[in-house]
């Protein structure tokens, strides 16, 4: 059996060639989007007082959730970047004359962005729910330690929310003595609870804050009555609600984003929940599989959209690239809708944006293979035919109408310029004894030291205009002389 070469030359090199402008548009992406998520999140750094140190880890929990739509984007603009570049240098013209095909360049191509894929795979399967998992714990240390801040001996602390609590004294072990508590949750009046001592105690995994009160009296009013209490051990559960929404979504929920794969599967077939909770589930399983295949779908079909352009015309392929992107995610957004509205079966639904997207990468590669367009002539034509019927017309106008009115304003503000009084608007050459008006390429020429109030007085004084300015004059005298 012979052995298969491969040719390892043509794929690091192709290789290279997308590597480059994917970590380029990976960046320039990243930075919009961190942009875009670092205002929301100022609001729950400045609420807690997180320092330098949380923010960066707060920042690198969120840090995989970006990156699951900004390396598809980079992904695909980054194929198309590079297939353009060798579009236009001549490249791929070099390769077919060598009998280089398209097909024998597209395992590159897979490898490529089948790692990226696998790499988005891995932050959607793995890091998301784990970041999640872990902001979520974070936040409530955080909260946490902004109540164990603000809970000072002989002060009245309101980080609790409804409950004022009032603490003595704090000895070494952090435990209170001589306690007063005014609980004010769902009630008009409070019930103030006193105790000799106390401290409080945190459950992580349920977000709940629990004081421990001992050896001291609950008094509770109810009307004309009131009640009181005598107890050894007092317990108040405190579910903490800390400023942690980010973008409107509340980071301190363990929702499905944060389950895993497996629990996720078990939920979604658990027969206690109900339909509609169990598909939600189950759309979650496939959401975190569906986006990385589209990843790679969409990298591919960047490859003939980069292929389109032509040495000396417009690179189309990244605004197209663009348009598909967007597109897709809109398809992906209702199909996930229908399936969890039960208009649509649950993997066919989920799956039916990379269906489509297959077939439409396989489509325009084989059309560009064959050197043709990526739509049908006719339909190509029709395309252009209701532009320049409908579009073009529309764009002319406006452009037409952006112009008039930037005119009058640059007019107007000449105008303004003109009658504001005593400023020397002409310029003129001591040598040459031509003088120039604003405007005029030589207004600010070396010689021209001298300066008129107008064009009357600079003839006076034996100064000839230029030929430039001249011409100026005759069509609108007016305009330089009051």
């Amino acid at each position: 059996m012979p052995r298969i070469r491969l040719p390892l030359l043509l794929y690091s090199y192709i290789a290279t060639e997308l590597l480059a402008p994917f970590f380029a548009s990976f960046l320039i992406l990243y930075g919009v989007f961190f942009l875009v998520r670092l205002i929301p999140l100022l609001d729950v750094v400045l609420g807690l007082g997180i320092g330098f140190a949380d923010f960066i880890r707060l920042f690198s929990y969120i840090f995989p959730h970006m990156l699951l739509y900004v390396i598809p984007m980079a992904s695909m603009t980054g194929v198309i970047i590079a297939f353009t570049r060798l579009t236009n240098d001549r490249e791929i013209l070099a390769f077919k004359a060598c009998g280089i095909s398209l097909r024998q360049m597209l395992p590159a191509v897979i490898m490529v962005t089948g790692a990226i894929a696998l790499l988005t795979g891995f932050f959607s399967i793995r890091l998301i729910p784990a970041g999640e998992v872990a902001m979520r714990q974070l936040m409530f240390q955080l909260a946490k330690e902004k109540i164990d801040k603000g809970i000072k001996e002989k002060q009245f602390t309101e980080a609790l929310g409804d409950l004022v609590v009032y603490v003595d004294s704090i000895d070494e072990q952090e435990t209170w003595h001589g306690v007063y508590v005014s609980d004010m949750r769902n009630r008009v009046q409070p019930i103030i609870t006193m105790a000799r001592e106390g401290h409080m105690v945190a459950e992580v995994n349920r977000m709940l804050v629990t004081i421990v009160l001992r050896n001291g009296t609950l008094h509770a009013t109810d009307g004309p009555d009131n009640q009181i209490i005598h107890f050894k051990r007092y317990q108040l559960q405190i579910p903490l609600r800390p400023p942690t929404r980010i973008d409107g979504d509340d980071v301190t929920i363990l929702d499905r984003g944060s389950m895993t794969q497996d629990q996720l599967l078990a939920a979604g077939h658990d027969p206690n929940l109900p339909v509609k909770s169990r598909i939600r589930y189950l759309t979650e399983f496939h959401h975190r599989l569906v986006l990385p295949v589209g990843c790679f779908i969409l990298s591919l079909l960047g490859m003939p959209l980069g292929l389109q352009a032509r040495p000396g015309k417009r690179a189309i392929g990244i605004p197209i690239g663009l348009g598909l992107f967007v597109l897709y995610y809109i398809m992906y957004t209702i199909a996930q809708v229908l399936v969890e509205d039960q208009h649509l079966p649950l993997v066919f639904g989920m799956w039916l944006p990379n269906i489509i997207f297959f077939l439409l990468a396989l489509y325009i590669f084989n059309r560009t293979e064959k050197e043709k367009g990526i739509l049908p002539t006719p339909l190509a034509d029709m395309l252009v035919r209701f532009q320049e019927r409908f579009i073009a017309p529309v764009i002319n106008r406006l452009s037409t109408l952006v112009r008039q009115l930037l005119s009058r304003r640059r007019k107007k503000d000449q105008g303004e310029g003109q009658q504001t009084g005593a400023e020397l608007i002409i310029h003129a050459n001591s040598l040459s004894m031509v003088y120039h008006l604003p405007g005029c390429e030589h207004y600010d020429c070396e010689n021209c030291t001298i300066q008129f109030i107008n064009t009357r007085i600079a003839e006076q004084a034996g100064f000839k205009p230029c030929r430039f300015c001249k011409k100026l004059i005759s069509e609108k005298p007016e305009s330089v002389e009051p």
